[in-house]
């Protein structure tokens, strides 16, 4: 595999127009997790999502790694599938972190991920290859940019933990 600008402006494109998979996902996850943590999530519409791809790949180091994520999940299978359930696990959480940002979300979005993949139906999110990676590429969508847009009340407002310096 080689990933130059053009894969990349591509990639952006093909994860951008998979805003009719990737948000019903992203929401869905977000409802399961307030329901388990007694708390109101914001909702996801496509334009928010668009958007958030937009400002992913505008910073050239991080496009080029979701990008090349992206790509690796798109074409893997393996024959039998469950051989290949840890490369294509690994991947994902790698995506959902790279999308999510840094530490502390970048944790968050690969414990998501994990959370996402198990309601991931594969034949809701085929691509028409049947590839194994598909469905993780969703969740891993999902879990990233569900991790770092707003929504959640805890991530509102200044963190008691700061420290003033004075």
């Amino acid at each position: 595999m080689r990933v130059t600008p053009n894969g990349v402006r591509e990639e952006h494109a093909w994860i951008r127009d998979r805003a009719p998979v990737v948000v019903p996902v992203l929401n869905e996850t977000r409802d399961r997790l307030g329901t388990l943590f007694e708390t109101e999530v914001d909702a996801v519409d496509a334009e928010t999502y668009r958007r958030e791809v937009d400002a992913v790949f505008a910073d050239g180091e991080v496009a080029v790694n979701v990008a090349g994520y992206a790509a690796l999940l798109r074409e893997l299978d393996v024959a039998g599938d469950y051989p290949g359930f840890v490369v294509d696990e690994v991947l994902g959480r790698e995506l959902a972190a790279t999308i999510a940002g840094g530490q502390p979300l970048s944790v968050l979005a690969q414990a998501t991920f994990h959370f996402a993949d198990v309601h991931v139906d594969e034949d809701a999110t085929a691509d028409g290859k049947g590839n194994a990676g598909v469905d993780d590429l969703d969740a891993a969508l999902a879990a990233g940019f569900q991790t770092r847009l707003p929504g959640w009340d805890w991530r509102e407002g200044e963190s008691q933990f700061a420290v003033d310096a004075e």
